[in-house]
Order: structure tokens, then C-alpha cells, then sequence
């Protein structure tokens, strides 16, 4: 990318800072997962503040620590977590557009509400596409700033694909809640019978421990052993947010980077809206799960996809 194209010049970067957008779709028969930002939402709104594409690249910045200067004046939206962001000394709060001027510095400390950030760009930032998209994937080198999956990492040069951008403002009523302890709505799944009934009491009335062993893979949650009465099981397509319970009875949640598929018992998916909710969780948190049924979160997923409509 030239030095005309660029718009952020990234000084200080982490591990965990990606492009993301929409994720990609049509080659899990390929083994390649779906990928895109874990907060859908945030991402979304983050587009929408621009006047983007709702799928188009954006920065998916995790617990902060992360320092970028401007090259050229623009237009920028943030939303998701409070991470403590600063424009030069001034605090610079998520969920609206903003002005940068060249040789200002966008700073990104440590959580204060919620755990990812999303930073948009006037037409999404831009990189090549690899299997229609953009989006991270490390283990399979597929997608990122340079194709090959890698973060974002400090020397790097950040352009986007408009001169300008349709600023909009964010309805203060859908500013999403990032809750200490939330209720993940989770649609029963084919082995839900499987499970013991005292551990399908445990699973929807006890509170869950997010474990510190969390990435974009898939979230370990801490509670009482479930115990499910299946013995082995064939391989089969593993959806986003799949709830699986391996033998030590300590369910993971799967999330973008998943695997394709997976043999262990599930009680069932969280909804996309409780997927994007638990990527605002950090290690530590409680959460609760509880169930639903596909016709009611058939019904919500499309209330909350008329917000942009």
C-alpha cells in the first residue's frame, strides 16, 4: 500500500488486532470457517455510522493497547467496548463517527465496559480478498492486511476504499448494554435428550464462569460437570455458537473461528444475538444460559436485523 493510499499508521499494536468484516461464506466443504467480527452487531453499527457497506472491513480491536496516527484528515466510527480510547489527550467515547486530522493519534487503552472494539473507515478498510473476504484466519493463513491471515502489527499502513463518507448518528435507545452477567439465548439442539435431568437443570439455572482460555475459536465456560448419556458420536457440521460438552462436562461455546466440524454432544446453538453479546465478555465474567426455541429466535433475528433496514 503507498503512503497516498494510507490512513492510519499503526505504532502500537497487539496479537489480537484484526480485520474483520461480514466473515466468509460458501467453503466450509473446504474445511475454511466463516471467520468476520465476533460482535456482528457492533460491526454492523460501526458500518452504518459511515454510510458502509454493513459487511465492509473494519479494525476488531480486543482489550485495547493499541496506539494508531493519522495520515490524512477523514471521517472514522467507533463502537462495541469501551476501551478507553483518546483522539491526541482528548477521551473519545464508542458508538459514533468522528473527525481525525492528519498527525492526530487515535489511542486505545484497557476495558472499561465490554471487551472488543470496532473501528470503521469510510468504505471499509481495504485489503485483498481471499475466498470473497477479507477477514482474519491465522491458522489458515487466509485473509487480513497481506492475505496471509497475520494481526495487525506495528509498522503497518491502513487505507480505506473512500474519500468521504454519509455520517450518521447512532439512536441512543440501541446502544447495546454490555452486562456483567448475561442471559445467552441458546436454541435446543438434536442431542439436548442426551443429557442427564440433573444437568439440564445445572446448564439453564446455574451461572457459568467465562475461563480464561477465550479466543476467537470458541469460549470454555467453568461450572458444574454436565454429564451426557451418548457414547460415541459420528462428526457433524458445527454452527456458530454450537454449545459443546466434552468429557469433562465443561461446555465450550464455538464461535467464528471454529472448526468445521466436531463429535462431541451439544445441548443445542447460541442465537447470533447472544453469540455477539458473549464476544463483549471478558475471562472472569458470569454468564447464564437459557433456552429458546428456533421459531423465537427465527422471530427476534429478524427484529433486530430490521434496525438497519
Amino acid at each position: 500500500m503507498s503512503a497516498i493510499d494510507a490512513g492510519l499508521r499503526v505504532l502500537r499494536s497487539s496479537p489480537f488486532i484484526q480485520l474483520q468484516d461480514g466473515g466468509r461464506f460458501g467453503v466450509r466443504h473446504l474445511g475454511v470457517t466463516q471467520c468476520g467480527a465476533l460482535d456482528w452487531i457492533a460491526h454492523r453499527w460501526a458500518n452504518w455510522l459511515l454510510g458502509n457497506p454493513l459487511t465492509a472491513a473494519v479494525l476488531e480491536i480486543p482489550l485495547g493497547n493499541a496506539e494508531f496516527e493519522c495520515s490524512r484528515d477523514a471521517t472514522l466510527a467507533l463502537t462495541g467496548a469501551d476501551l478507553g480510547a483518546r483522539l491526541d489527550d482528548q477521551p473519545l467515547a464508542p458508538w459514533r463517527s468522528f473527525e481525525v486530522r492528519k498527525g492526530q493519534r487515535l489511542s486505545f487503552a484497557q476495558p472499561r465496559q465490554g471487551a472488543r472494539a470496532y473501528l470503521a473507515a469510510p468504505g471499509g478498510f481495504q485489503a485483498p480478498l481471499v475466498l470473497g473476504s477479507c477477514a482474519s484466519m491465522l491458522r489458515e493463513g487466509l485473509g487480513g492486511l497481506h492475505g496471509d491471515g497475520r494481526a495487525i502489527a506495528t509498522g503497518d499502513s491502513l487505507g480505506w476504499g473512500a474519500s468521504a463518507s454519509a455520517t450518521r448518528q447512532m439512536p441512543a435507545e440501541l446502544v447495546p448494554e454490555y452486562q456483567h452477567a448475561p442471559r445467552l439465548q441458546l436454541v435446543l439442539g438434536a442431542q439436548i435428550g442426551d443429557f442427564r435431568g440433573q444437568s439440564l437443570f445445572d446448564a439453564f439455572n446455574s451461572p457459568w464462569l467465562i475461563d480464561q482460555r477465550a479466543d476467537r475459536m470458541g469460549i470454555r465456560l467453568d461450572g458444574p460437570p454436565l454429564h451426557c448419556q451418548r457414547g460415541s458420536m459420528i462428526s457433524e457440521g458445527i454452527p456458530l455458537g454450537a454449545v459443546q460438552v466434552p468429557p469433562d462436562g465443561q461446555p465450550i461455546i464455538l464461535l467464528n473461528d471454529r472448526q468445521t466440524i466436531g463429535g462431541y454432544p451439544r445441548l443445542g446453538a447460541l442465537t447470533p444475538h447472544a453469540v455477539a453479546l458473549l464476544a463483549q465478555c471478558l475471562p472472569g465474567q458470569t454468564v447464564r444460559l437459557a433456552p429458546t426455541t428456533q421459531d423465537s429466535a427465527l422471530h427476534a433475528q429478524r427484529r433486530l436485523l430490521a434496525q438497519w433496514q
